[in-house]
């Protein structure tokens, strides 16, 4: 028998995100700084792929900043994704703003 393929649910406050990639990475004057380079704190982006049923300002399709260290991995299906609470979230990259900052990715 196959097996069924079941669609993944987020609950309550959970935000599952698509992180960008964490491999290398060049500075603004170009310099190559490699992924196992040691750099303190540093948040990331990533894809809001799922949110849950009390998550209020994240949508689906977002970028989001989040740190690295206020989330779980999870993989599935050979990817990783990562689970995360909205309160993590520190910003929203989207084109529905209200009160931005005036910056764009």
């Amino acid at each position: 028998m196959q097996d069924a393929k079941l669609e993944i649910q987020m609950l309550h406050d959970r935000v599952l995100v698509k992180p960008d990639s964490a491999g290398e990475r060049r500075s603004g004057a170009g310099i190559v700084i490699p992924a196992t380079a040691e750099v303190a704190r540093r948040l990331v982006w990533g894809e809001v792929l799922g949110t849950g049923a009390h998550v209020r300002t994240v949508k689906v399709g977002d970028r989001v900043l989040f740190a690295r260290d206020d989330q779980y991995e999870v993989d599935v299906q050979g990817a990783t994704y990562l689970v995360l609470r909205e309160r993590e979230v520190h910003a929203v990259a989207t084109e529905r703003t209200e009160h931005g900052t005036g910056l764009y990715l």
